[in-house]
C-alpha cells in the first residue's frame, strides 16, 4: 500500500514540476489557452443571449452586414 502512496505521490509532484515549466517556458501555451477559454465563454454567453431574442428576418440581418463592410 505504502509502494501505491509513494507513486502517487512523485507522480503529482511530477505533474505539478512539469505545469511549472510549461508556465515558466511556454507562456504562449498558456495564453492561447486562456484565450480559447475566453472565447468560448463569451461564444457561449451569445448563443444563451440570441436564444432569449426574436428572430431575425434574413433581409434584415444582411442590410446590416452589408452596412458594417
Amino acid at each position: 500500500m505504502s509502494n501505491t502512496t509513494l507513486d502517487e505521490a512523485h507522480i503529482k509532484e511530477l505533474f505539478k514540476q512539469a505545469f511549472v515549466e510549461v508556465v515558466q517556458e511556454r507562456k504562449d501555451l498558456l495564453y492561447d489557452l486562456f484565450a480559447e477559454v475566453v472565447e468560448d465563454a463569451l461564444l457561449l454567453r451569445a448563443i444563451r443571449e440570441g436564444e432569449d431574442s426574436p428572430i431575425a428576418r434574413k433581409e434584415d440581418v444582411l442590410r446590416v452586414l452589408e452596412g458594417a463592410s
